[in-house]
């Protein structure tokens, strides 16, 4: 049986993509019955009626899923935040990061705009640029003004399934336009190409930029922590996962225990103040939400 991968799901068909063409299929009726639904970046077996119709038999196991953009087995996540306009935020960057490396997706991070920043707002920016490279991110600094950097993430989407995700205004669209110009996404909706309107049918489709696939609808449904536990939330801040192994005790949350390894990084200045500062108040976060019945 041949295999493939969903690139587009519309109105109940899926757009399988098989050795360059598109054969569009329907689930197979055992998913709905069993409550699965075929998601785009899927990799699945289908059978083909013909060249342009099949059915969708399988889907492969899913290494990560979202629930929006509704797509799985994402390879990583461009984290695009501004430098200016707004002004570039540590806190909602590390929340970002948190619930990226929650779903075992690769983070990329990508401040942009930095074509409008100052002499003194660069220097902040490069700075905190190579606090989070020591910590093991893939930073680029770039500008769709001037297409600075467009060159060095260009590879990085090379036979990747990618996401694009930030705050609103910090010029996801304008980046996607660089990259691929006949997409002419309007700043600010980044799915207009697609005739997204109040009376179009919503859909999710992967995007052929370079040799890679990008989401064209990127977001997180929650930036809440929801679904992770106070003794994960180390794992998801790198530097802190390094230094926790200098720890005294196992299962260290690093806040009042002695002997802490962390505590020890941050103090020796080897663990920025403010990635420690909001580890602290993301497990607080987590300690005090609601249980969940």
């Amino acid at each position: 049986m041949p295999e493939g991968k969903i690139v587009k799901a519309l109105s109940g068909f899926y757009y399988v993509l098989h050795n360059d063409q598109l054969i569009q299929c329907r689930g197979r009726g055992v998913f709905r019955k069993n409550k699965i639904t075929p998601l785009v970046g899927d990799e699945v077996v289908f059978q083909a009626e013909n060249e342009q119709e099949g059915y969708i038999l399988e889907i492969k196991d899913r290494k990560n899923k979202l629930v929006r953009p509704p797509i799985a087995n994402v390879d990583q996540a461009i984290l695009v935040f501004s430098a200016v306009k707004p002004d570039f935020s540590t806190a909602l960057l590390d929340r970002f990061l948190v619930l990226v490396e929650l779903n075992h997706i690769e983070p990329i991070i990508c401040i942009s705009k930095m074509d409008l920043t100052n002499e003194e707002q660069m220097e902040m920016i490069s700075k905190y640029a190579d606090q989070y490279r020591a910590a093991g991110y893939k930073v680029m600094l770039t500008s769709s003004e001037t297409e600075t950097g467009i060159e060095q993430l260009i590879p990085l989407l090379e036979n990747k399934i990618s996401v694009f995700a930030g705050q609103s205004g910090v010029g996801k669209s304008s980046l996607l336009n660089v990259l691929r110009p006949d997409l002419d996404l309007k700043t600010n909706d980044i799915s207009s190409h697609l005739g997204r309107g109040k009376h179009t049918t919503r859909h999710v489709e992967l995007i052929s930029i370079g040799n890679g696939l990008v989401a064209d609808t990127p977001g997180f449904s929650s930036l809440d922590f929801t679904n992770i536990n106070a003794e994960d939330l180390t794992a998801c801040f790198p530097e802190l996962l390094k230094a926790s192994e200098n720890c005294k005790f196992r299962g260290c949350l690093h806040i009042h225990e002695p002997k802490c390894g962390v505590k020890q990084g941050v103090e020796s200045g080897v663990i920025p103040s403010y990635r420690y500062e909001h580890y602290v108040n993301f497990l607080q976060e987590i300690k005090d939400r609601k249980p969940r019945y």
